[in-house]
């Protein structure tokens, strides 16, 4: 079968598009492997009218009321390969399958490559986080940690005192200059300027190479992400560089470089959280099924 649109992703933004083509009686067919960014925190928060329910839940809820569409299809699996051909684009799975389609649309998201300090990949998602407003508030206004990993961290760290007292460890990586230093000051922000050796204990005890420990009942750390999937570079869609790291570059309507190739989700945006990647699948979904309208005539 030809399918109008073969997605790469099944994760929120993934699902958000298909959920508008599907409406459209659009045939498409949706490509996942299980691996959501998010899938390390037990809880997911500031999505309005899913708040503090498990991710699990809500991507099951929106998998069941998504295929319930009939033109709608989903295979567990791994895209693997992308062409380009005269009449749309082949995906190659894994599994060894080949499916065929007018558009493509790439969901497939980032992975978070995290500092190497011992103890912090154990805890990702559950003590340490990256967004305040994904995670903040359940902290009840208790100790924080912001862990430097580039300049960008020091918004992270005049950020977070409005979810707690906030310590900064520069470890090195930054040194905030006199006027970057007044403002955390202002803020009531603790410089710790000593190396971190390692995250302990059943929060995210912070132990200084000196020894000395400085609990915190959570620390924030921005990860360098990168593409999950291959697929963009390798059909050479255009990437542009973000604060985290690259990102797919995309129109107005979700549509990358290479016209017929669309993106949408984590990878195709400089940060990322549930809301916004289901509004940006909202846009992309349109967006495909805007181009196969205008194609046709």
């Amino acid at each position: 079968m030809r399918y109008d649109v073969i997605i790469v992703g099944g994760s929120y933004a993934g699902m958000s598009a298909a959920l508008q083509l599907a409406r459209a009686r659009r045939n498409v067919l949706v490509i996942d492997a299980g691996q959501r960014r998010n899938r390390f925190a037990a809880s997911a928060h500031g999505f309005l009218g899913q708040d503090g329910r498990a991710p699990g839940e809500i991507i099951e809820d929106a998998r069941f009321q998504l295929l319930a569409y009939p033109t709608v299809e989903w295979l567990a699996d791994t895209a693997t390969k992308a062409s380009q051909e005269t009449a749309g684009f082949t995906l190659e799975t894994l599994g060894g399958k080949r499916y065929s389609a007018q558009r493509l649309l790439l969901a497939t998201g980032v992975i978070d490559d995290l500092s190497d300090v011992e103890g912090l990949a154990q805890r990702w998602g559950k003590s340490i986080f990256h967004c305040p407003y994904c995670h903040g508030y359940e902290l009840e206004q208790g100790p924080i940690g912001v862990l430097a990993t580039s300049e960008m961290s020091l918004h992270h760290a005049l950020m977070l005192p409005d979810w707690g007292p906030t310590t900064f460890f520069t470890r090195g990586v930054f040194e905030p200059d006199p006027l970057q230093r007044a403002s955390l000051e202002q803020r009531g922000v603790t410089i710790v300027p000593e190396r971190v050796d390692r995250i302990e204990g059943s929060r995210a005890d912070v132990v200084l190479a000196n020894g000395r420990v400085v609990a915190v009942d959570g620390l924030f750390v921005l990860p360098h992400t990168r593409a999950a999937s291959p697929l963009a570079a390798s059909l050479g869609c255009e990437f542009e560089d973000g604060p985290l790291g690259s990102f797919i570059q995309t129109d107005m309507t979700g549509q990358t470089s290479v016209p017929g190739v669309f993106a949408t989700g984590d990878a195709a945006m400089p940060f990322g959280s549930i809301a916004l990647s289901v509004g940006d699948g909202v846009r992309a979904g349109s967006g495909v099924h805007r181009s196969l309208i205008f194609a046709a005539h």
